[in-house]
């Protein structure tokens, strides 16, 4: 048996003589040891873990037949070699040993192999390692393999000629390159050649063990599988100015780890880490690498599973101002943008963008362009949403094409079924198939878990408790800092000479901002409920009057604006959705439920879904 792995023409098949598994430690996945024969010889080799699964299935078992399509060479510390059967397809399985092969490391020469004389099964195909000397093929013929020929010849190399990387693609300078999609834990001697489709922006941390930098690409290669990859403190010095989104360039000298599938959205299994001795080198040509897409349409969303990833190929109709957050986990800002995005199956939905790409959103993402986001993750905050930073404005591809021409001809007067509101969060009303009545709050016992429960309705608001003590309106004053850490929200409470004191920040201030906080009651056919109310939902209740426009018609001495405000609110038809949580006040628990997001009734979009619910 003779060739080597360097050759992507070379497919042997050969006989799985045994087949054994290799204990591991710490939960790591399966390892399977293989001895291998093409009739004359055998050798020890391992499956990669990615056949585990046709090992467990028994389509990869002792005495098989299987045709190797990828395979590598490792050589061990001893010298000995082992082939590493990277994919594979069973032919037959004969039940039994075919031939009395011998043991490669004690066979004599094992160089290359010349051709032989066709004869026997399958032509003039050459076993894997050599030309066999005195055995003979007991299939006979002069030499060819017994297990049929698929038009190659040559072999693994095993002589000091074979390479120990995983197989090659080469491009037109003749440079040999790994695929992606062939990157094992088995060897270390790779060459990728990829586009850069994604760039992070540096980021620091600082801990107990020191501190540092580091920034992350995503790139791919024309096998149309995509990596993640880390560079840390040297290394971003080193290349992040070099690597830019869109170009194509050569990696060396990275290491692999096993990927963690719950925060990596890229198809490899692996993650690469660079260091400052990695090699990158910029390529010229990129019309060979095209970014492929498994689109799903937005309408069907509804039905997936949240925390799952989709391609979404869609028009950005609206892009709202980039805001900015902190995050709960490391208390670090954070810039975000919402994106709402429409295709031609109906629905629109909310797409939020971070970091630079959020910041730049407003110009990245104008004039309605046709956008292609890859692997978005879905969300069930607030009926359907997606985030997601890998994108394509206005791709080459004929699906962006076939959307741009329905956007132009009447797309833009469509209207769409929203999947998720404009409030963000858990605030967007939940599709029409989805929504319960108030009843449901007492019949399903809502509120009782650990987590909150949320659920949609639509209801009429039969009452507004609108009057304090006092001649305060149903508001509180809030800390008139609008930046970090209170942005308007935290209590301020007015001090003896007039002022107001927030012990959030520890200022005070001259003024307070007010903000609506009351409760009421909300009914439909089925049964009422009480609720609480806050600022935004008020707000979008008494169609954008504030409390502070409230507060000095009460001062100027007109407390019927404030009553007339209240009155015609009341009576008023909504789609509400409520968070219902128990809470624990003294010895007492009670349930309570707020209002978190108040749509007004497109009654045209709700005579259609109920005439669909009807089946009409």
């Amino acid at each position: 048996m003779s060739g080597s792995s360097d050759d992507p023409s070379f497919l042997p098949s050969v006989q799985i003589l045994h087949l054994k598994k290799i204990a591991q430690n710490g939960g790591a996945d399966d390892r399977w040891k293989v001895v291998l024969s093409d009739g004359n010889r055998f050798l020890s080799g391992m499956c990669a873990t990615q056949l585990n699964i046709k090992v467990n299935s028994g389509e990869i078992a002792q005495f098989g037949i299987i045709n190797v399509n990828e395979f590598l060479v490792n050589t061990l510390p001893s010298g000995q070699k082992i082939v590493i059967v990277l994919r594979c397809e069973l032919v037959q399985n004969p039940g039994s040993r075919i031939g009395n092969p011998v043991d490669i490391t004690k066979a004599g020469n094992v160089g290359s192999a010349q051709a032989q004389p066709s004869g026997g099964v399958g032509g003039g195909a050459q076993p894997m390692y050599g030309k066999v000397e005195s055995a003979g093929n007991p299939y006979g013929g002069g030499g060819s393999n017994p297990y049929g020929s698929r038009g190659n010849s040559g072999g693994m190399g095993m002589s000091g000629q074979g390479s120990s990387n995983p197989v090659i693609r080469t491009n037109a300078s003749s440079q040999s390159f790994t695929p992606i999609s062939g990157l094992n834990m088995y060897s270390n001697r790779w060459v990728i050649r990829a586009k850069i489709t994604n760039k992070s922006e540096i980021r620091t941390w600082s801990n107990a063990k020191g501190e540092g930098s580091l920034f992350s690409v995503v790139v791919l290669d024309s096998s149309g599988t995509d990596v993640k990859c880390t560079f840390f403190k040297e290394a971003v010095d080193k290349f992040y100015n070099l690597l830019e989104e869109g170009r194509v360039y050569t990696f060396s000298g990275g290491r692999l780890k096993v990927a963690n599938m719950q925060y990596n959205t890229c198809k490899s299994q692996f993650e690469i880490t660079f260091d400052q001795n990695s090699e990158i080198h910029l390529q010229d040509d990129a019309e060979d690498i095209q970014e492929s897409y498994d689109f799903v349409k937005i309408a069907a969303l509804s039905e997936m599973e949240p925390s799952g990833f989709v391609d979404i190929l869609a028009v950005v109709k609206h892009v709202s101002d980039p805001a900015v957050i902190v995050s709960k986990k490391s208390g670090k800002e954070m810039t975000k943008c919402e994106l709402t995005i429409q295709d031609d199956s109906g629905a629109d939905v909310r797409l939020t963008v971070w970091g630079d790409l959020a910041a730049n959103a407003q110009t990245k993402f104008a004039n309605s362009p046709i956008v292609a986001f890859k692997r978005a993750r879905i969300s069930d905050y607030g009926g359907r949403s997606l985030s997601g930073s890998g994108c394509s404005v206005n791709p080459t591809i004929p699906q962006a094409n076939q959307l741009r021409q329905w956007w132009a001809d009447n797309g833009s007067n469509t209207q769409a079924r929203s999947l998720s509101s404009a409030g963000g969060g858990a605030r967007g009303a939940d599709p029409f198939e989805q929504r319960k009545t108030v009843s449901s709050i007492k019949e399903e016992q809502l509120g009782y878990n650990e987590k909150p429960d949320w659920l949609s309705f639509k209801a009429t608001i039969t009452f507004l408790k609108k009057d304090k003590a006092g001649d305060e309106g149903a508001w509180y004053t809030a800390c008139f800092n609008s930046g970090d850490p209170c942005k308007n929200m935290f209590k301020a409470t007015q001090t003896s000479d007039g002022f107001f004191h927030c012990d959030k920040c520890q200022q005070t201030h001259e003024k307070c901002v007010r903000r609506f906080i009351f409760s009421g009651t909300v009914a439909d056919d089925t049964s009422t409920s009480w609720v609480s109310v806050f600022n935004e939902q008020a707000e979008s209740m008494f169609n954008g009057v504030k409390a502070d426009e409230l507060y000095e018609k009460i001062a100027e001495g007109d407390r019927d604006s404030y009553d007339s405000t209240f009155a015609k609110a009341s009576c008023t038809e909504w789609i509400i959705k409520c968070k219902v949580k128990q809470e624990h006040v003294g010895d007492e628990s009670r349930v309570k439920t707020s209002i978190v997001s108040l749509t007004p009734i497109d009654y045209a979009a709700e005579s259609r879904n109920l005439l669909a619910a009807l089946g009409v």
